[in-house]
């Protein structure tokens, strides 16, 4: 059986390349190697992977450190489920050029709060 956040992981790595190959679309038809080229859908996209690249790793360490802990798995999976969807949400809602603050709002919520679940758990 795969441990519950190397699953959680894997399914963030997937989602992670598909941001990744994104970026690399928008860019080579904005003909725009390095940097932005002010291209307002390749901003967005590049800030959609680097938010992401920003908090997975943090997430996936304090959920494995409660894992490693032997920490319940319906813990583990009420944690990194919502993890996921906020992270979908997210890159959803910020991708958008006209973009709609609800999705931005509910995306990080469902960010936070596992971070900071987790990080209570570690602690007490």
């Amino acid at each position: 059986m795969v441990p519950i956040v190397s699953f959680y992981a894997g399914l963030l790595a997937l989602l992670f390349v598909c941001l990744c190959v994104r970026v690399i679309r928008i860019r080579r038809s904005a003909r725009v190697a390095v940097g932005d080229g002010r291209n307002p859908e390749l901003q967005r996209a590049q800030r959609v992977q680097a938010n992401f690249a920003e908090y997975v790793p943090l997430a996936l360490v304090l959920c494995a450190l409660i894992e490693i802990d032997e920490g319940s798995g319906w813990l583990l999976h009420g944690l990194m489920l919502p993890f996921f969807l906020g992270r979908l949400i997210h890159a959803y809602g910020v991708s958008q050029l006209n973009e709609n603050f609800r999705w931005r709002i509910l995306g990080m919520n469902l960010t936070f709060f596992p971070i900071v679940v987790a990080a209570l758990v570690l602690i007490f």
